[in-house]
């Protein structure tokens, strides 16, 4: 069975897209969360599960075959259970999914910075900087056009769940945790984000969750 190493639920976006991604696999796997930045977190970093990752999580082991990356954990999977359970089938929507998904994976660094995710928490909303405020119009501009070119299907940005969505899902909680205003189809769709059965399950682990970081408990937007 494979190993799935994640961090808190409450706070760590990449987890969450790990985590995400195999629950969407459809395959069997051990969860283990590790609480981030406890007095055992530097010791446990050392260990050798971490060892290919240096210390970060998410970290999925099937096997010898070790991931580290949440980007690289989909295309994992992906080829273990076929491409289609997270891209699109359409040769033009999925690389338009898949330039989506890389473009999340290395940018939006003010809103990341402003922004730190915080599942169970609801903030007021605050004046924005320029700078955050350029990625939210980004990223709403992005998912924009991929609900009018191919959302048709669902209620998904390619309309079925897929991996774009698991790459958004921490953003989409970023949104809320801050009062974010959006445009009402972007509202639509964090809707649909949150009332999806594998991020209601995040979220309730979310919620049991014992730990606290203060640092990320008070708005820093």
């Amino acid at each position: 069975m494979m190993k799935l190493i994640i961090g808190n639920k409450a706070y760590s976006s990449w987890s969450m897209r790990g985590w995400l991604a195999v629950r969407q696999s459809g395959l069997p796997f051990e969860e283990i969360v590790v609480p981030l930045y406890d007095g055992d977190w530097d010791k446990r970093r050392e260990g050798d599960e971490f060892a290919p990752s240096s210390g970060k999580v998410p970290i999925l082991w099937d096997g010898e075959a070790v991931v580290w990356d949440s980007l690289a954990i989909i295309e994992y999977l992906a080829d273990k259970v076929g491409a289609e359970k997270f891209w699109p089938v359409d040769n033009i929507a999925r690389a338009m999914a898949r330039s989506m998904a890389a473009e999340m994976h290395s940018s939006f660094q003010n809103l990341r910075k402003a922004c730190s995710m915080n599942i169970r928490r609801r903030h007021p909303a605050q004046t924005l900087t320029p700078e955050v405020q350029a990625d939210v119009i980004r990223i709403v501009s992005l998912w924009a056009e991929a609900r009018s070119r191919y959302g048709s299907g669902g209620d998904f940005l390619f309309g079925e769940f897929g991996a774009a969505d698991i790459m958004f899902a921490p953003v989409v909680s970023r949104f809320a945790t801050y009062s974010i205003p959006l445009p009402r189809f972007a509202t639509a769709y964090c809707e649909a984000i949150f009332e999806h059965r594998f991020v209601q399950d995040w979220i309730a682990g979310a919620q049991e969750e014992p730990w606290v970081i203060e640092k990320y408990e008070q708005p820093t937007a």
